[in-house]
């Protein structure tokens, strides 16, 4: 299916994520693979050229780790970037070395030989280094092609047979011209063709969602957030009205947002949604729970039980429709291991076993701005496909402590004005995410004369680019005091308002 893509071996960098980013963003597709894929699934995937990531590992650490050898015989270009450097002249006979002097940071690279992934790019430039080993000889056939003061072999190719290496990482912001390095091996060298758009992309996946489905009937969990909707209009607009979308009022979602969602699909796209007020239900089993992780899962079980209850009544229903993204899909059989349970997700693989589902992902080959991009291509409109990530568990878990419908009342409303006042500033579309946040705290204050014992909000705003990392905003001064009077004088049982100025790591985006 994909004949004209860049395959990218996953060795362990956290930049892995953003090197297959930064090839889609020239209109040719990739995929990430695992280190140690077999030389028959990347055969069998039929990648034009191959990246071969950076890694925290050194090629001589006792479990690093290296690819299936087959894949320097494949006959078709390959690039090494950082440990993919080293590991290329490990591999192929050359000699690397610990660097005297470990090199972290901005470099001024001096190109020796300016074609190939130099072509068009001038003799100096800055990049941006990340290594302690280095290469000491280049394997035979292979050429230095640049060079930086602390590495004499920054960059080095063996052309007859179309393999590249960069001791440095092109894929970051901080090498300016790395975008146009990437765009050499992957049009020039590899010879791809930039021919994948979000059209592109929907003409093909709605042809195999009809072919999948055939005659059968699809149900679609809906949140409001942008990858539920995008699903689900991706997946009406291939079947039609063999889809029902099912919404869940859980009872902790923001102002209005039952109303905004069944508006937009029943009347804007005249889909099928059955909204179902669950709140009470949902309340109820959360009242006196204070631990996030029950919290979470709390939430995910009985929305999986009031789902199927709903989606049993749908005569036909053979196949379950789902927002999964490229990222969740990566994690999922990621090089590094289990990763450590930071929060716990909704889990709809038991749902898939009772009710005989087949799962349909179709946005599983895409990162989160793609599927904005799709969105915007779909027709839907911007106050959905430009929304903040919004949690599944939603408001339960920017509630500290016991979750009750009053404190969901005084939540909702502290939220509802810092939306308000952000996108009456212009900054909405600025920012990953602003929020309200109730503590579970209260603090002696003065209105009209009288001493007040009350709640204390707290205001959280970050920029991010895909959630994995986030630096907290800094919101005008006159912003946040307009947020911060609003809410005091608004919000009945508020008498304080803080502002959260975590990054993450080592703080998570969300509270719990």
């Amino acid at each position: 299916m994909h004949e004209n893509s860049i395959l990218v071996l996953d060795f362990g960098s956290q930049y892995t994520q953003l090197i297959a980013r930064r090839v889609r963003e020239n209109r040719v597709y990739s995929e990430i693979f695992p280190f140690n894929a077999p030389i028959e699934r990347i055969r069998e995937f039929r990648p034009r050229g191959i990246i071969l990531s950076g890694s925290p590992s050194s090629i001589y650490d006792s479990a690093a780790p290296l690819p299936d050898p087959g894949i320097f015989a494949l006959g078709i270009p390959l690039l090494g970037i950082c440990y993919g450097m080293q590991l290329m002249a490990h591999c192929l006979g050359g000699k690397v070395a610990k660097s005297r002097k470990r090199e972290y940071g901005p470099a001024e690279l001096v190109i020796e030989q300016r074609e190939g992934v130099f072509d068009g790019i001038p003799r100096r430039t800055t990049v941006w280094m990340s290594h302690g080993d280095r290469i000491e000889r280049p394997p035979i056939g292979f050429s230095t092609i640049a060079h930086t003061a602390n590495s004499p072999v920054a960059a080095m190719a063996d052309r007859r047979n179309g393999f590249y290496a960069l001791q440095f990482h092109p894929e970051v912001v901080h090498t300016p011209l790395g975008k146009r390095m990437l765009k050499n091996f992957v049009v020039k060298i590899c010879g791809c063709k930039p021919v994948w758009t979000m059209q592109s992309f929907i003409e093909t996946t709605t042809e195999e969602l009809r072919r999948r489905v055939g005659e059968n009937k699809v149900v679609c969990g809906i949140s409001g957030g942008v990858d539920s909707t995008v699903t689900a209009v991706l997946v009406h607009k291939a079947i039609g009205k063999r889809l029902t979308c099912i919404f869940v009022d859980n009872g902790v979602l923001r102002s209005g947002e039952a109303q905004k969602v069944e508006r937009t699909l029943r009347k804007h796209f005249r889909m099928n949604i059955d909204c179902v007020d669950a709140s009470e239900r949902f309340l109820r089993r959360l009242r006196k729970v204070t631990d996030p992780e029950k919290k979470r899962k709390i939430i995910g079980n009985e929305f999986i039980r009031v789902f199927e209850e709903e989606a049993r009544k749908i005569e036909g229903v053979r196949f379950l429709a789902q927002g999964t993204l490229y990222p969740d899909v990566i994690e999922s059989v990621s090089c590094k291991g289990p990763s450590a349970t930071i929060k716990s997700h909704h889990n709809v693989g038991g749902l898939l076993k009772r009710m005989k589902l087949t799962l349909l992902e179709p946005l599983r080959e895409l990162f989160k701005d793609e599927v904005r991009r799709l969105g915007r291509e779909l027709d839907i409109p911007d106050e959905i496909v430009n929304r903040h990530p919004f949690p599944g568990p939603g408001l339960a878990i920017r509630i500290i402590g016991e979750v009750t419908r009053d404190r969901c009342d005084v939540l909702r409303k502290a939220d509802a004005i810092v939306l308000e006042e952000i996108k009456k500033a212009g900054l909405y579309e600025r920012l990953w995410q602003a929020f309200a946040v109730l503590l579970p705290v209260k603090s002696v204050g003065v209105m009209g004369d009288e001493r007040t014992y009350e709640n204390v909000v707290a205001v959280r705003a970050v920029h991010s680019v895909d959630g994995m990392t986030a630096d907290w905003a800094r919101i005008p001064f006159d912003v946040m005091g307009r947020i911060s009077n609003r809410i005091i004088n608004e919000v009945r049982g508020v008498n304080r308002v803080v502002y959260d100025i975590s990054s993450k790591p080592p703080s998570t985006i969300e509270w719990e």
